[in-house]
């Protein structure tokens, strides 16, 4: 038998048994689409991670750890163990080694988004991705005491544009008693979509955190508000921030400068560098990331047990067939090969649709997983890391399939022409 007819053969035969050919594909495919799904949510997370900050050589913040340190200042998860005084930044500011400084001042929030009070600074130092700068979308950065820029998902969520309204509360829930009521501010800017938290954040100045705050001792609300035009009359200057972002002339002195904020005398600082700070992050979750894996891997090995037991259940009902296509001049090693072909054929095909099923997936949940997490999941080519899963995932269903192959291989004529029916 030549090779075209083995594979018209086992076309044929998986023809005539659809049902079961069509239930084991989709159980390759589920498990195509779990161990890929894994993997690609796996990388896509952490390249969003790693696009959120570029070109910052230092982070400085209240002494902490380094991870809750990065969560905080760069993806607004988690609060800090305190602030740091004004002049500290000052100081560091204006150290020769010192490029630039963002300041950056958290703790507030507005319908679900946190409020993040910084400069002008921010708009033309920050960069994310392979260093891109922030592009407003419409409007401009923030210039009068009451202005705000808001995220891309700021705006599409709550329908702002330049011009609205918004109110801003204190402490992360925003509740009726804790919204500084009085003090509205105006969005003046939104930005271009990032990708990043910066799309989740409502931009203010920090002279408007300080001005929102007054009246607001030990974060209760003790004392009388100023009105607007009073507080656009004062004199306000920030007298703590959350944590600053360096920028250094020369990455030579990074290290010195970390060790010289680390042993700062006047209060407790760190100083953490976001790639160590990332790695120890990703070390961290590790675990989460194997033990995953080890699922997905688990439920491909019980996708191909599951065609295994569907191709040996069929081997019995077709030893009527086997024996007659020996008869017919069919010798045992095409026997074998047609039946490897049909474990082949289903593997790839579980494998196609698998694939296919994954990136519909992905462009469904694509823009909710942007919205809730605030990960891009690219519609990229397979990887190859991913096509070697796949070669794996297609090599061993074939080797699946030289069970059954070697059973029928074995059967003689006789046995299966006096088979009873």
């Amino acid at each position: 038998m030549s090779p075209s007819a083995i594979s018209h053969l086992a076309w044929k035969s998986l023809s005539n048994r659809k049902t079961t050919a069509i239930l084991t594909i989709l159980t390759v495919a589920i498990s195509v689409v779990l161990l890929m799904g894994v993997e690609r949510i796996r990388t896509e997370a952490k390249s969003s991670f790693a696009n959120t900050i570029s070109g910052t050589d230092l982070i400085v913040g209240a002494r902490s750890g380094s991870v809750n340190l990065l969560l905080y200042s760069v993806f607004r998860i988690g609060n800090a163990t305190n602030n740091i005084d004004w002049k500290s930044y000052q100081e560091f500011r204006q150290n020769r080694s010192v490029e630039w400084a963002i300041p950056i001042s958290l703790g507030d929030s507005h319908k679900g988004f946190r409020v993040m009070g910084t400069n002008s600074d921010y708009f033309r130092y920050f960069r994310y991705g392979h260093k891109q700068t922030l592009q407003m979308a419409q409007g401009k950065p923030f210039s009068g005491l009451f202005d705000t820029v808001v995220g891309s998902d700021v705006a599409k969520k709550l329908g702002y544009h330049v011009g609205s309204q918004i109110i801003i509360a204190h402490g992360l829930s925003d509740v009726g008693f804790s919204r500084h009521d009085n003090l509205p501010f105006t969005v003046t800017g939104i930005l271009a979509p990032t990708g990043t938290p910066v799309d989740k954040t409502v931009h203010v100045s920090l002279n408007a955190i300080e001005a929102i705050h007054v009246g607001w001792e030990s974060g209760a609300h003790l004392g009388g508000t100023p009105d607007v035009n009073w507080l656009q009359g004062q004199n306000i200057h920030p007298e703590q921030i959350t944590a600053f972002l360096l920028g250094l002339k020369s990455k030579i002195h990074t290290f010195a400068l970390q060790r010289q904020i680390n042993t700062y005398n006047k209060e407790p600082l760190s100083a953490i560098l976001p790639g160590i700070a990332l790695h120890e992050l990703w070390g961290m979750m590790s675990v989460a990331e194997q033990a995953l894996m080890t699922v997905s891997v688990f439920v491909v090995i019980a996708g191909l047990l599951g065609m295994l037991s569907s191709l040996l259940t069929s081997l019995q009902e077709r030893r009527r067939e086997m024996a007659i296509l020996r008869a017919m001049g069919a010798r045992p090693k095409h026997i074998f090969i047609l039946l490897v072909s049909e474990a082949s054929a289903l593997t790839f095909a579980g494998i196609l649709v698998g694939v296919t099923v994954l990136y519909g997936l992905l462009a469904i949940a694509q823009p909710v997983i942007q919205q809730m997490y605030g990960i891009s999941i690219g519609l990229s080519a397979i990887s190859r890391y991913e096509w070697l899963l796949l070669c794996l995932i297609q090599l061993a269903g074939t080797v699946i399939g030289f069970i059954p192959a070697v059973t029928a291989y074995r059967q003689s004529l006789s046995d299966g022409m006096t088979i009873k029916i």
